[in-house]
This record gives C-alpha cells, sequence and structure tokens, in this order.
C-alpha cells in the first residue's frame, strides 16, 4: 500500500525560549521487505541556526536542531510518501515460552536488533510485579513466544479502555496500567512490560496508522495522529513480530512505522532542551492518505 503522509507539530511558548536544542523522530526509514521510503522530508519554522541528520543507535532516523535567537513558537512538519508492505497474516511458530532464554544466549551479537537490549528494564519500565502477575495470568499453557505475545495483547486490549483523557504523555506505565485505560502509549507499554517478565524481548514502535471513517463519513485531513505498537522478539525462526494491542491486531499494511526503541524515551518525536519561563502547548495533526484517495 503506497501513503502520503503529513504531519504538523506545533509548540508554543508562554514565554519566549531564548535558545533551545532538539531531536526530532519524525522521519520513517525504509526498512527492508516491510517499508520503501519514495520521499519524506521535515521542514522547520522557524529555521534552526544548527541541523543535523543522522541514525541512532537503533537506526531510527534522527534530526537534531539548535535555536538561537528568542522565538514563541516552533512548527516541524513532515511530508512523506512510502509504500508498505503487507505484514504477517497470522502468528508464526515459534519455541515455547521457557525455551526462549535458550535462543536469546546462543546470540553473540549486541546489534541494535539483538534481542538482548529489549530484556530489561528501561527508563520509562522499571520492573514492577503488577505486570509480571498479569503476565502469567494471560499466558497460555505450553504457548509459543509468539502465541504469548498475541495472548497478552488480546488481555490487555479487552482490560484497558482506550480514553485519550486519563493519561498524559509522561504519565508512568504502571499508573495507566492500574487503572486501566489510557492511549496507545499506554498499551504498549504494559504490554513491553509484561512480555518482558516472561522472558519475551520486546520494544516499542513509534509511526502512522491508517484510521478508517465511520461509513458514510469522508476521511477529515489532520484527524489521525502518531500511532505506538509493540514488536517482540519470539525465536530464531519467527523473528520479530510486531503486535497493535490498542487494536488487538498484527501490524500490518497500514501501520507505517517511524522509529523503535526499548520505550517511548527512545522513539520521542521532539525530546530536547529549551531555556523558557511559564508553561508550554503542543498541537499535532496527522493525514495519511493512500495513494489515488482523494481526501475532501
Amino acid at each position: 500500500m503506497l501513503y502520503d503522509i503529513a504531519l504538523s507539530i506545533r509548540q508554543h511558548y508562554d514565554a519566549p525560549a531564548a535558545a533551545s536544542r532538539q531531536t526530532l523522530r519524525l522521519l520513517p526509514p525504509t526498512l527492508a521487505d516491510e517499508q520503501h521510503v519514495v520521499a519524506a522530508a521535515v521542514d522547520v519554522s522557524p529555521p534552526p541556526v544548527e541541523r543535523r541528520d543522522r541514525r541512532d543507535f537503533f537506526a531510527n532516523m534522527a534530526t537534531d536542531l539548535a535555536f538561537g535567537g528568542a522565538h514563541e513558537e516552533v512548527v516541524y512538519s513532515l511530508a512523506a510518501r512510502v509504500r508498505r508492505e503487507p505484514g504477517r497474516a497470522s502468528v508464526p511458530e515459534s519455541p515455547p515460552v521457557a525455551a526462549l532464554a535458550e535462543e536469546i544466549a546462543a546470540i553473540r551479537s549486541l546489534a541494535p536488533d539483538a534481542p538482548h537490549h529489549f530484556l530489561a528494564a528501561s527508563p520509562r519500565l522499571p520492573e514492577e510485579p503488577a505486570f509480571r502477575d498479569y503476565a502469567r495470568a494471560a499466558l497460555p499453557a505450553g504457548a509459543g513466544a509468539a502465541e504469548a505475545v498475541e495472548a497478552v495483547g488480546l488481555a490487555l486490549n479487552r482490560d484497558m479502555a482506550f480514553d485519550a483523557k486519563a493519561t498524559e504523555v509522561d504519565t508512568p506505565a504502571l499508573e495507566a496500567f492500574r487503572r486501566r485505560r489510557g492511549v496507545c502509549q499506554d498499551f504498549t507499554h504494559a504490554m513491553i512490560a509484561c512480555l518482558r517478565t516472561l522472558g519475551i524481548p520486546a520494544g516499542y514502535v513509534s509511526g502512522f496508522l491508517r484510521t478508517v471513517p465511520p461509513p458514510g463519513r469522508p476521511r477529515l485531513q489532520g484527524a489521525d495522529a502518531m500511532h505506538a505498537w509493540v514488536r517482540a522478539w519470539c525465536g530464531q525462526g519467527a523473528g520479530w513480530v510486531e503486535y497493535d494491542p490498542t487494536n488487538a491486531c498484527l501490524a500490518g499494511d497500514g501501520h507505517v512505522a517511524v522509529a523503535r526503541g526499548r520505550d517511548y524515551s527512545d522513539v520521542a518525536p521532539v525530546k530536547g532542551v529549551l531555556r523558557s519561563a511559564g508553561s508550554q502547548t503542543s498541537r499535532h495533526a496527522v493525514t495519511m492518505t493512500p495513494v489515488g484517495e482523494e481526501l475532501p
């Protein structure tokens, strides 16, 4: 499926920022056998005094910016055309969860894609017994690793309610999990934490999701938002499996990945520091349109 993607992030400061440094992770990468970026560009207003495009440790596209003069507002805009290949049609065969540790131990690489990076606690996901107990209760007896991924994702989708007002971007994962309410970030964090307690390496994927408007309603420009889902390592044969707990499905051709990491802290779309006073507000708008489908 070929998509045109437009994203706008507008940040406004109560008092002018004298200077700031930011890192953006907004550019989708080309991923072998998964997605191909035909074209992509990020525009920044006001223009920064310094800009550097690079790959981070996890091979995500990162853009480092430095702003010098006083500014009250910054707008980051992405325009991209991406071809997304079909995802897995079903959960693959995989070794039993109990046998996964042996397969992981046999991997000597510490490359960015190695499962070792995704087993331990990470900045936004400390070890918590509540996740362990929930994961064990959701795990079918004798389940393979990929089956466990699906089982935990289905359980969270059943037990957690999607509520855009229940949490903020910095709400701790355990707090959202205990409330059983939140957004895709909260579903994803809870699922990652649960899988790690089972010994299944799991990480965070940020990206875009094609949404379908209600019957009889047109697709609205800018109505979408960035999305998040889980990437779990399920053995040498099955490899990485991507699952969307918010929608209880495997990631497919409606999911376009932007960045991968251990948790949100590794993939935040905008992350940095600034010198200012007062509060700030942020507005996001995303449009993801299949090429050939007209917007109203």
